[in-house]
């Protein structure tokens, strides 16, 4: 029997980071592809060193070439059957009136792009996969409602959720889910960058641990958990469609005065 493969873009900290860990503990060979090599590498070989398969690919996922010959080292492991496009920047203090056009293409290229990129180049091996085989996109609340000055984040979150309904749509007479999933605050790197991008106190901005507050500040893995069952045979009536999991971010009308 061939070898199961994901390729997980982003995977060198945060989300990427925990849902190469989590794909690899559901069997499948992960393929960690992260702009930072050493970086890809460290999960690489954290998911080794817990009795998982992986290998690890330094790409830049804007670029098409870089796209092809990841997935063509991926193919070459066994049948790519799982895509996660995770890879993303999120340069906050953004606003529209102040935002260059070099970090607007930028941030569209690597969060947007790169899904469009990816997917193309994994398309003939998903398709070969058979049942089974699936995208999963990152998305954000972003893509649903908006922070100061993020104008570039929230086109490309909210490009996203349209790109992952249309290539649903596309996809399916081949047998190719689509899924997104829209993530709230989450205990990562960019997160806290995105705090002081944006003036604000981590505590401000309501980025606590305490689970009995509306948008709790996850973990990775909580995400990660959510994108390995989508990734799996149990979600296969699950697609084109767009998972918030924010702890109840979004549900809260804000406080007026």
């Amino acid at each position: 029997m061939s070898t199961r493969v994901a390729i997980v873009t982003g995977a060198g900290q945060g989300i990427g980071r925990a849902t190469a860990a989590r794909l690899a503990a559901d069997g499948l060979h992960v393929v960690c592809v992260d702009r930072a090599g050493e970086a890809a590498e460290r999960t690489a070989t954290t998911i080794r060193d817990a009795g998982g398969g992986a290998t690890s690919y330094a790409a830049d996922v804007a670029k098409d070439q870089d796209c092809v010959d990841a997935v063509e080292a991926a193919a070459r492991l066994g049948e790519v059957a799982v895509l996660c496009n995770i890879a993303g920047i999120s340069p906050f203090s953004s606003g529209i009136a102040q935002v260059g056009e070099e970090l607007w293409d930028r941030v569209l290229a690597v969060n947007v792009k790169s899904v469009f990129l990816m997917s193309r180049a994994c398309l003939p091996h998903l398709v070969a996969a058979g049942d089974g085989a699936v995208i999963v996109n990152m998305a954000s609340v972003h893509a649903f409602a908006a922070l100061p000055e993020s104008a570039p984040y929230a086109a490309s979150k909210g490009a996203i959720v349209a790109l992952t309904r249309q290539m649903a749509v596309d996809l399916a007479s081949a047998g190719v889910r689509v899924i997104a999933v829209a993530p709230g605050a989450v205990d990562t790197p960019s997160s806290y960058t995105g705090a002081r991008g944006l003036g604000a106190d981590s505590q401000e901005l309501g980025l606590v641990k305490d689970r009995h507050h509306l948008g709790w500040l996850a973990e990775p893995g909580d995400v990660a958990e959510a994108v390995a069952w989508l990734a799996s045979p149990r979600a296969r009536f699950v697609n084109g469609s767009t998972l918030v999991i924010d702890g109840g971010m979004l549900a809260q009308l804000p406080r007026q005065g």
